[in-house]
């Protein structure tokens, strides 16, 4: 299996005569004692017992208690389904075999002592470097990978994604404990991981070459050790020519993660054939854009939503259907459709991970009790 941004010759081809776009996913994971709802410093227990077939899409992340999978790209949703369930199951399998748990959530919701950085060079020189950013146990995101033409046309891409990222930011929500308390936010791993000096929307750029040159500008000041710390909440992959989404909270569920990546995918597609026609994108100003992310992470899908266009504040659920109602010609086009329809109205039925982590205290559970449910729903 090969990481998210590797495409073979085969399918490149393939996508090229259907005039689809690939679609790869990344997650982030934390573990968990086997009882007690604390992190676990064990990814290199993880590793060691990693089945043979799914190890390739595995990596480490920053902390001794998270660990990261990353799906081949796919032309068909049913088979990012079918690569991400190997993914989770494999690994949830044998976290179970190493005496701990999986959890697909954004940050750790009860109290404990903060994690170790991996023993790697590089994460070793961040911490050198950057200190005590990402205290505690782990924040963990998800990625989605869609290809683009070329990387002018990503850069346009990246413009048109910038009213929308919010939404999509509303819409993955999955961190509302810190602590073993709610946090009074649907994300709290957004408002940590906004301490990194990278993090933030993605700038208006009108070209390939003022990305590159802004790109090392930054790094050029130091904020960045290289091109991988860039931690915009859109931006070029660095190896292959997608537009990469970061901007949410890992999902709890692999449906959850399933439709904000065909969502992202028919955004992105809609916004390839705006490019081919001229059509530029709104020059939304960056305070709008962050007031439009904090609203995300603080109510979730579960309140309101800022369109950065208008100016005008609205339901959170309002807002997702003016995407999805974007989107769908290309959801059709791409086959998407039925299926993000099904997981749309899941979704809507169930609410987001934060609302169903405090749906699980709102019923006298506790914080061991989400942890649990988070467990279950990781490993489907």
């Amino acid at each position: 299996m090969s990481d998210a941004t590797t495409i073979s010759d085969a399918m490149a081809e393939e996508a090229e005569s259907r005039d689809l776009l690939t679609l790869g996913l990344e997650e982030e994971y934390l573990l968990v004692e086997a009882v007690e709802p604390h992190a676990a410093e064990a990814v290199e227990d993880v590793f060691d017992v990693l089945p043979d077939d799914i190890r390739e899409s595995v990596q480490h992340e920053l902390q001794q208690s998270q660990i990261e999978v990353a799906s081949p790209p796919q032309l068909e949703l049913s088979g990012l389904h079918t690569a991400m369930r190997a993914l989770r199951t494999g690994v949830a399998a044998a976290a179970e075999q190493a005496g701990v748990r999986l959890i697909a959530v954004g940050s750790a919701p009860a109290a404990g002592a903060p994690t170790r950085v991996v023993d790697k060079p590089r994460y070793h020189r961040m911490r050198e470097r950057f200190g005590d950013l990402s205290p505690g146990q782990g924040m963990n995101g998800m990625h989605v990978h869609v290809s683009v033409p070329d990387p002018e046309t990503g850069v346009q891409v990246l413009n048109h994604l910038r009213p929308w990222l919010p939404v999509l930011q509303a819409a993955t929500t999955n961190s509302p404990l810190s602590d073993g308390a709610d946090t009074g936010y649907a994300s709290w791993r957004s408002m940590m991981w906004e301490r990194w000096p990278t993090v933030g929307p993605t700038p208006y750029l009108h070209s390939h070459e003022q990305y590159q040159e802004l790109v090392a500008a930054v790094q050029a000041t130091g904020a960045m050790l290289d091109e991988g710390m860039l931690y915009w909440y859109a931006r070029l992959a660095v190896n292959y020519p997608t537009v990469e989404l970061r901007m949410g909270d890992v999902c709890p569920t692999l449906d959850d993660a399933l439709l904000l990546a065909a969502l992202a995918r028919g955004l992105v597609a809609t916004f390839v054939r705006r490019v081919a026609d001229g059509i530029v994108a709104p020059d939304i100003p960056h305070a709008l854009l962050s007031a439009a992310h904090w609203r995300a992470a603080h109510d979730g899908l579960e309140g309101l939503a800022i369109d950065p266009v208008s100016r005008q504040v609205r339901p959170a659920w309002a807002r997702l259907r003016d995407l999805y109602e974007l989107a769908e010609p290309e959801l059709r086009r791409h086959g998407d459709l039925e299926m993000v329809n099904v997981l749309m109205a899941r979704l809507r039925s169930h609410g987001t991970g934060a609302a169903r982590q405090r749906a699980v205290l709102a019923g006298g559970g506790s914080v061991g009790d989400v942890v649990n449910w988070l467990a279950a729903a990781t490993r489907g």
